[in-house]
C-alpha cells in the first residue's frame, strides 16, 4: 500500500523525532530492570556454595538452586509475554518487577532448603519477564541506530553482573549469603518508584486500536526531544485494528572476569550494524569454541582464566545481538509473546546446565564438561548461519501479514 505525501508511520515519527532525552529516560529505566535480572543471575554462583556449605546439602541438591530459577523464567517467559501483547508492555513488567523484588526479599529469610528453592523459583518466575523491558526499549527507537542503541541497553546487563559481584565480594565474607539475597532484591523496587510515569509504547497502543493516545506518546517524544513530528495525519499501515560443601570461591576471580564483558559489548556495537545479526552471533559461536578447546587439557592457571576471558567476551557478543535480533523478527502483535517463546527455550539449557556441568566437575569430568559445552557452541554458530532473515536496517513490522508481505516483497 502507498502512502499519501500527508501521513506518516511510526517509524517515520521515530526516525523524524531522533534519539533525544524521552529514549535516554526509556533507556536508564529499562536499564535498571537489565540491571536487576543481571544481580539476581550473578549471585546464583554465590549463594549456592554458601548454602552448600551452611545446610550441608550434595552437590545435586545444589545444583537445584539454580535449577528452579530457570525453571521459573521458562514459564515466566511465556506467560509475560502473553501478558504484555494483551494487556500492555507496562503492566507486564510492573507485575514482574513485584514478584522479583518480593520474592528476592523473601528469600533471604528462608528457614530451610524448601523455602528457599520456592522463593528463588518465584524469583525466576519474575525475571521471565526482561524480555518484556527490551521488547518496550526497542520500540522506543529509530531504525537506523536501533542496533547501536539497543547494544547500549546490553551494556546495563554486564554493569549488573560487576555490581553483584563486587556487592559479593564485600557482603559475603562478613555478612553472609542471607544479606547478598536481600540487598540484591533492592534494585527491581525502582521499577515500582517510577512505574507511574512510564509511557506505553506507540506501537502497542495504535495496534490495540487505541490511535489517540499513541499520538500523545509521540509528542511527548516530540516536547522532550525538542523536535517535530512530521507533517500530516498519522498512517499506521497494518496497525489500526484491535485483535511477550565448600565455599571456595575466588571473589576477586569472578570480579575480574566479570569485565570481559566490556570488551564483549564494544565488538557488539561495532558488528551489530556492520556485519549483521546473523554473520556476527556465528562469527562468536565459532571463536567461542577455539578459546574452549585447548581447555580439554591440563593448562597453567593463567593461560586458563585467559582463555575463559577469551570465551566469556565471545559468548558476550552472541548474548547482546541475540537480544537484538530476537525483538526485530517478531511483529508488535506478537514480539514479546515470540520473544518470551524463545526466552523460554534458552531457559531450558540453563535448568540443564547446573545439573550436568555441576555433576561433572564435582565427578572429575571436567574435558567431558568442556566437550559439552563445545558441541552447544558448535551447533549453535552453524544453525544461526541457516536463520532466514537478517534484521540489520530494517523496519519493525507490525502485523504477521505485514511480514508476510515484506517477505514476499524481497523473495
Amino acid at each position: 500500500m502507498t502512502m499519501g505525501d500527508d501521513e506518516y508511520t511510526v517509524d517515520d515519527a521515530l526516525v523524524s523525532l531522533g534519539f533525544g532525552k524521552f529514549q535516554i529516560l526509556v533507556l536508564v529505566y529499562a536499564g535498571i530492570g537489565w540491571i536487576s535480572e543481571a544481580m539476581e543471575m550473578m549471585l546464583l554462583s554465590f549463594v549456592g556454595p554458601a548454602v552448600r556449605s551452611a545446610w550441608n546439602l550434595s552437590s545435586h541438591e545444589e545444583s537445584f538452586i539454580t535449577s528452579v530459577v530457570f525453571a521459573g523464567m521458562l514459564i515466566g517467559a511465556y506467560s509475560w509475554g502473553i501478558v504484555s501483547d494483551q494487556h500492555g508492555r507496562r503492566k507486564g513488567f510492573l507485575i514482574t518487577a513485584i514478584l522479583t523484588s518480593t520474592s528476592g526479599f523473601l528469600s533471604a529469610f528462608s528457614p530451610n532448603y524448601f523455602s528457599l528453592l520456592l522463593f528463588r523459583s518465584l524469583v525466576g518466575l519474575g525475571l521471565g519477564g526482561g524480555p518484556v523491558l527490551s521488547s518496550w526499549f526497542l520500540e522506543f527507537v529509530p531504525p537506523t541506530n536501533r542496533g547501536t542503541w539497543m547494544v547500549i541497553f546490553s551494556a546495563f546487563w554486564t554493569l549488573g553482573t560487576i555490581f553483584e559481584a563486587s556487592l559479593a565480594w564485600i557482603v559475603m565474607p562478613t555478612l553472609g549469603w542471607r544479606w547478598l539475597l536481600a540487598l540484591s532484591s533492592l534494585p527491581t523496587s525502582f521499577l515500582l518508584l517510577f512505574y507511574k510515569i512510564t509511557p506505553e509504547s506507540p506501537r502497542y497502543l495504535c495496534l490495540k486500536g487505541r490511535t489517540a493516545e499513541a499520538v500523545h506518546v509521540l509528542e511527548t517524544i516530540a516536547t522532550l526531544n525538542g523536535t517535530k513530528l512530521p507533517s500530516g495525519q498519522p498512517f499506521y499501515y497494518g496497525q489500526c485494528f484491535s485483535t511477550d560443601k565448600s565455599q571456595d570461591i575466588s571473589y576477586k576471580g569472578v570480579f575480574i572476569a566479570s569485565f570481559a564483558e566490556l570488551p564483549g559489548l564494544l565488538l557488539s556495537a561495532v558488528a551489530v550494524d556492520k556485519l549483521g545479526r546473523k554473520l556476527s552471533m556465528s562469527i562468536m559461536f565459532f571463536m567461542c569454541c577455539i578459546f574452549l578447546l585447548p581447555l580439554t587439557f591440563y593448562l597453567p592457571q593463567d593461560l586458563t582464566t585467559g582463555l575463559l576471558f577469551g570465551a566469556r567476551i565471545c559468548i558476550t557478543v552472541t548474548f547482546t545481538v541475540v537480544y537484538i535480533y530476537a525483538p526485530e523478527i517478531y511483529p508488535t502483535s506478537v514480539r514479546t509473546t515470540g520473544v518470551g517463546v524463545a526466552s523460554s527455550v534458552g531457559r531450558i539449557g540453563g535448568m540443564l546446565c547446573p545439573l550436568v556441568a555441576v555433576g561433572l566437575v564435582h565427578g572429575c569430568h571436567q574435558t567431558i564438561a568442556v566437550l559439552l559445552f563445545e558441541i552447544v557452541a558448535l551447533v549453535s554458530g552453524i544453525c544461526v548461519m541457516f536463520f532466514p532473515f537478517e534484521t540489520m536496517g530494517q523496519e519493525l513490522q507490525d502485523t504477521v501479514s505485514s511480514v508476510k508481505h515484506t517477505d514476499n516483497a524481497q523473495t
